[in-house]
């Protein structure tokens, strides 16, 4: 990879520095804040060049980080929603568990009613 990355870094300053070589012409140039009286149209157009290619990176992240976003999101609430299913179902078992020990409670009571109003003899 990080030959690769020399290679495109060496082809892209070479194209760049044919790109100036190749445009000689030198022309006035009005920056909005500033006029240049002259400047050569290779140099012009490389720094043009470099520009897009900031702002399209940048804008690039922002947005790749809006879609990245969404992701999580989605997967927060499908994380949200498994998480609910099994709170609903071990609050269900519990409630079974309780109503099976208030039966058996229950049952106890019946069986020896007695024992609580009995005196000892």
């Amino acid at each position: 990879m990080r030959y690769i990355l020399i290679a495109l870094l060496i082809i892209v300053f070479g194209y760049s520095l044919a790109l100036v070589l190749q445009n000689p012409t030198e022309l006035p140039v009005d920056l909005l804040f500033t006029q240049v009286p002259a400047m050569r149209l290779g140099l012009l157009l490389l720094l043009t060049l470099a520009l897009g290619i900031v702002v399209g990176l940048l804008l690039g992240v922002q947005v790749f980080r809006v879609f990245q976003k969404g992701w999580e999101i989605k997967r927060l609430r499908k994380d949200i929603d498994h998480l609910r299913k099994e709170q609903i179902q071990s609050a269900q078992l519990a409630a079974a568990e309780a109503a099976a020990n208030v039966r058996h409670e229950k049952t106890v009571v019946d069986v020896y009613p007695q024992d609580k109003n009995s005196t000892p003899l």
